[in-house]
């Protein structure tokens, strides 16, 4: 007779991992930081903040399941917002813009 042996590996033969997505206090803490008061979320910077840490938590994920497109698609509808934001604040103040993206790391292309 042969062991039968339990795993907790789907028919499919893959783990899922679940995306991880912005608690509620990062997004607080996010808005705390880059906002005027404790709920402006409107504000460009914060949008922009926003954003990016949604697309590095993407990143993380795509890097784990290269053949989800449809993540991927979700991914650079983000980062083309975060242009948009991105220039429309370099056109309105250049100092808040040159501030930001020294705190992002990001490059000067937009």
């Amino acid at each position: 007779m042969s062991a039968r042996f339990e795993c907790d590996i789907p028919a499919g033969g893959r783990l899922k991992k679940e995306k991880r997505m912005i608690t509620k206090e990062e997004k607080q803490a996010i808005i705390a930081k880059y906002g005027n008061n404790p709920t402006d979320s409107g504000k460009a910077e914060v949008q922009i903040v926003l954003i990016s840490t949604r697309v590095k938590n993407l990143t993380e994920h795509l890097i784990a399941n290269k053949n989800d497109n449809h993540s991927r698609r979700g991914m650079r509808l983000m980062l083309g917002q975060r242009s948009k934001l991105l220039k429309h604040l370099k056109d309105t103040d250049i100092d808040r813009y040159r501030n930001l993206i020294k705190d992002l790391d990001l490059k000067d292309r937009y």
